[in-house]
């Protein structure tokens, strides 16, 4: 599951131990936004002792410094060494996905971070990306190189969360949606977290471990949920429902479709206990 994904700098050896314990799906080192210039190289090596050490409780991934610098093709082929199990790559558009296709990091997984016009105006391409798991919003990069104006649901990116899913599932990607700045706010952290999984991201990313349990919580199957996919797999399993597209449960029509609808939510429990 990746519902909560948190970010922490490298190169800060506190919050890299720290990171060992916390309950996030994927904790993710970061060698880029929150690593000064100076600091990259000792990051990364901080980094790589992190993954070959190992002892995380949550999966571990890196976040490389962009294909464009030298950093981000050092920390590529280091960590390959290494043996990490998951990159994610920032600010990647067709251009930076042919890079990677050429580097080939056998047997790494691969996220890859929309931060860019050209990234929305690629989706399809980027999606399309060689050992790709997952496509990542990095909405504080995109809204500056968009220059939207503040507001609290995001109404200008409404489209580009929309689309970033949709080129996520046309390619049997996961989706990730971006982080909320205002950690201290819980309420509208909530709120968010609601409209991404309205939009139907699977997880969102984090700046802060005050954050990993809602949204652990908001991106797992409710009760009433829960309820509703037990009902309707057990009316379709019913002898009277053989050889039916379409039965009535608690009142309401549901097809094959809702089936497999129900069929996700009870895998996505199971992969939960």
């Amino acid at each position: 599951m990746s519902r909560s994904a948190l970010f922490l700098p490298a190169s800060n050896p506190r919050a890299v131990e720290k990171a060992r314990t916390l309950d996030c799906d994927v904790a993710i080192l970061d060698l880029e936004d929150a690593v000064a210039p100076e600091a990259k190289a000792d990051a990364r090596a901080a980094a790589v002792e992190a993954v070959r050490a190992g002892g995380f409780g949550p999966r571990l991934g890196v976040r490389i410094n962009g294909l464009d610098t030298r950093d981000g093709a050092d920390d590529l082929r280091t960590l390959a060494e290494a043996g990490v199990g998951l990159i994610v790559v920032p600010k990647v558009d067709a251009r930076t996905a042919q890079i990677l296709n050429a580097l080939r990091p056998q047997g790494i997984a691969l996220w890859a971070m929309i931060e860019t016009p050209r990234a929305l105006a690629q989706l399809d391409a980027i999606a399309s990306l060689h050992g790709l798991e997952a496509l990542m919003l990095g909405v504080n990069d995109l809204a500056a190189e968009l220059r939207t104006g503040p507001s609290p649901d995001r109404e200008p990116l409404k489209p580009w969360l929309a689309a970033t899913v949709a080129a996520a599932r046309a390619h049997g990607l996961l989706a990730i949606d971006g982080v909320y700045n205002a950690f201290t706010d819980a309420e509208g952290f909530a709120a968010e977290c609601a409209q991404g999984r309205l939009y139907g991201f699977d997880g969102k990313s984090l700046i802060h471990p005050s954050q990993i349990a809602p949204a652990n919580a908001a991106f797992s199957p409710s009760e009433a949920e829960i309820a509703w996919a037990r009902a309707v797999v057990a009316a379709f399993a019913s002898p009277d429902s053989r050889g039916k597209g379409a039965i009535r449960v608690d009142g309401q029509m549901v097809e094959r479709l809702h089936l497999s609808v129900a069929e996700r939510v009870l895998a996505h429990l199971d992969r939960r206990t």
